[in-house]
């Protein structure tokens, strides 16, 4: 009647073309790409606030002014980039909640 059915095993480069599949549809994608750069900068903006912090308290030279500029910039571009993946979630949320 039914022949047995056998199980799904993944090929052993299944994980690399899974990988490579995920990069090539992150790479076409604009709102990914644009994400991927926000969160980019955000990072450096904090390095740059934790290098201006701590030359100001080891005292090499870094003012209290820039050290105060450069954690309020990290600080809110992390808000700006926190409030645009709130949206998108909510988004996403909100279609996934359509009746069709």
């Amino acid at each position: 009647m039914l022949a047995a059915v056998n199980p799904v095993t993944a090929a052993p480069g299944a994980a690399n073309s899974l990988t490579a599949q995920a990069e090539q549809t992150t790479a076409s994608s604009p709102f990914a790409a644009l994400i991927t750069d926000a969160v980019e900068q955000v990072n450096q903006l904090e390095q740059q606030a934790q290098t201006a912090v701590a030359g100001l308290m080891t005292g090499s030279g870094v003012d209290v002014h820039q050290a105060m500029i450069a954690t309020q910039k990290a600080d809110m571009a992390f808000e700006l980039v926190l409030a645009v993946r709130n949206k998108a979630v909510q988004a996403y949320q909100s279609v996934m909640g359509m009746q069709f």
